[in-house]
């Protein structure tokens, strides 16, 4: 009985990592070309703050040319080497510099309209809100996170990063509209609380049956984990996808390219909550906001 333990969880584990592989069915459907002008391409990095390693991560900026460039950790000598190299082709830039490890800076060829930057739960802990408008002239919602994890030197619990992820995905469900979701989010695709983010916002994970496009830890080769996400609503599908090149962070980049297509959203198996997940929200949120007061 002793020896059966060891292969059910790993049967558990399996199960739990499957949707994440090319074996299983895709949840976001593939983009047709010739719709260009309603098509966003990201890259979220997380630069790792003591990193000093700039000119790697804008070498591969100017080389894969994304409309929308999310960076987190950024200080204010990450964000002085960014804005130096990307002002002039992406002049859309909020820099919110932070030096304890969650400075964000987001830089945009597109139309940005509405930005504010936000903390949900915690005073130090920012996050940026706002729309993108597509060269098409349409617009989409945009939220990009870096919630504190819980580990030994942040946080002895998951209440502050669950909470500020179901907050923004509980206003995502009210929304209703296409919208977009990226961040260093500190939690794997298939955890519990990101699972129950995805039914209460309704988001869907263009991973899914293609791949764990694993971000972190970049040094470890065998040890690694999605901790870098983009979430998009039932109104987009997938053009590309793809993991970067390491650049002296423990993160990689990720790039993805989503487009518009809301006449395609019924394709889409969109997540559903239920009655159980509203009510963790709801005391999942509360829970933070009184703490935290």
């Amino acid at each position: 009985m002793a020896c059966l333990q060891p292969v059910s969880v790993l049967a558990v584990q399996l199960w739990q990592i499957f949707p994440y592989t090319k074996l299983a069915p895709i949840q976001l459907k593939a983009a047709e070309p010739g719709h260009e002008n309603r098509c966003v391409t990201l890259l979220v990095s997380n630069v790792l703050t003591p990193n000093r390693n700039a000119q790697g991560l804008i070498t591969q900026i100017l080389e894969h040319q994304p409309d929308i460039v999310l960076t987190l950790e950024t200080d204010d000598w990450w964000g002085e080497k960014l804005q130096s190299a990307l002002a002039e082709g992406w002049p859309e830039i909020v820099s919110v510099p932070q030096d304890n490890l969650y400075g964000m800076h987001l830089f945009s060829r597109l139309e940005l309209q509405g930005l504010e930057v936000k903390r949900l739960i915690q005073d130090d802990i920012p996050s940026i809100h706002g729309w993108i408008i597509l060269k098409s002239g349409e617009r989409i919602r945009l939220h990009a996170l870096h919630p504190r994890p819980p580990s030994p030197q942040e946080s002895d619990t998951s209440l502050w990063r669950d909470a500020e992820l179901l907050l923004v995905g509980k206003e995502i469900r009210e929304h209703a509209g296409p919208s977009l979701l990226i961040g260093d989010l500190n939690d794997v695709a298939w955890s519990r609380t990101t699972k129950l983010f995805t039914r209460v916002s309704g988001m869907l994970d263009p991973r899914r049956g293609r791949g764990m496009f694993s971000t972190f830890h970049a040094g470890h080769r065998l040890l690694r984990w999605p901790l870098d996400h983009i979430f998009v609503t039932e109104h987009f599908t997938l053009g590309q996808m793809q993991r970067l090149k390491e650049f002296g962070s423990d993160h990689f980049p990720i790039l993805a390219t989503l487009c518009y297509h809301p006449s395609r959203s019924d394709e889409n198996d969109t997540p559903r909550p239920d009655a159980e997940d509203k009510a963790d929200v709801k005391e999942t949120i509360h829970t933070a906001k009184t703490a935290a007061s």
